[in-house]
């Protein structure tokens, strides 16, 4: 079991939603959590969480928007904090509308901070945890990418691409002490992207706190774990697994599924209500559901 004291850990998202529950998880662990986020004011109030946890902090304000700046990042936070240990992206948007309504630069802006920013971070720090022959990649997917849902497919495909791409490289990095780790929550009450929404979850999909997520990262860190499905409880997760199995021989009953509980209808909901008042058909929007 991997021992998380004394790690520094490079956190993506780190100042809201489910990237503060991972920062204050991992400081009870006694890591030296180096967290990245847009928001200096969200980095400044949780380094007072994270110290008095009992954890170390080092706060760097940063647009993950900006790619090509990222080996800046990197020979910066390894100037000020040493060679990071564990990576765990964390950051993400989410943008509802119908597909044809996205404009280019929305694309743009939900993969590269979903899943291009995540691979060039992991690009850039590989090499040296391949000569120390340890680490570990931590990447914070979705239910979404597992299964598909109308009206926010570009998120469900960044997801899509952060699973198979976690897959791919932890079948790559086998035995050179580099571990892969991918975390799967569904809907996500209390704080995140989805609470932020202000609308309920389907009844029967289930939804679990950021608490669960942020332990699950710790299992999966101390555990290695492959991949960790999040979901209300023990055996709310396990029917879901089910359900995944049965949707890839049926990906129909799967669509049919979602219209039925709600998750359709909703997703619509959110759709119309990420519009501004006066656009409220198909209108654009630049009005995005973010963990930054």
């Amino acid at each position: 079991m991997t021992n998380i004291a004394g790690q520094t850990i490079l956190l993506t998202g780190a100042s809201r939603g489910i990237g503060a529950f991972i920062a204050r998880a991992l400081a009870k662990e006694k890591a030296t959590v180096v967290g990245v986020a847009r928001s200096q004011q969200g980095l400044d109030q949780l380094s007072t969480e994270v110290k008095a946890l009992g954890g170390h902090w080092l706060g760097i304000k940063y647009d993950l928007s900006n790619v090509e700046d990222l080996p800046s990042l990197v020979q910066q936070i390894n100037r000020l904090a040493g060679p990071i240990d564990i990576l765990i992206n964390n950051a993400g948007i989410e943008i509802y509308k119908n597909f044809q309504d996205y404009s280019t630069s929305e694309l743009q802006s939900v993969l590269t901070i979903n899943l291009l920013s995540g691979m060039e971070l992991t690009r850039l720090l590989l090499p040296t945890m391949l000569h120390q022959k340890r680490g570990h990649i931590i990447n914070i997917a979705s239910l979404s990418g597992k299964k598909g849902n109308a009206y926010n497919s570009i998120y469900c495909a960044s997801k899509a691409g952060l699973l198979m791409w976690s897959d791919s490289l932890r079948q790559e990095l086998v035995s050179t002490g580099v571990d892969v780790s991918v975390i799967c929550p569904g809907y996500v009450c209390e704080s995140g992207m989805f609470a932020d929404t202000g609308i309920s979850a389907p009844n029967l999909a289930g939804t679990s706190k950021p608490t669960d997520v942020s332990q699950a990262v710790i299992q999966a860190i101390k555990q290695n774990q492959a991949e960790v499905i999040v979901n209300q409880d023990a055996f709310t997760a396990g029917f879901t697994k089910l359900l995944l199995a049965l949707w890839q021989l049926s990906p129909r009953f799967g669509d049919k599924f979602y219209q039925i509980i709600g998750v359709t209808k909703l997703n619509h909901k959110r759709a119309i209500n990420q519009m501004p008042v006066a656009f409220k058909s198909s209108e654009s929007t630049t009005m995005v559901s973010s963990d930054l």
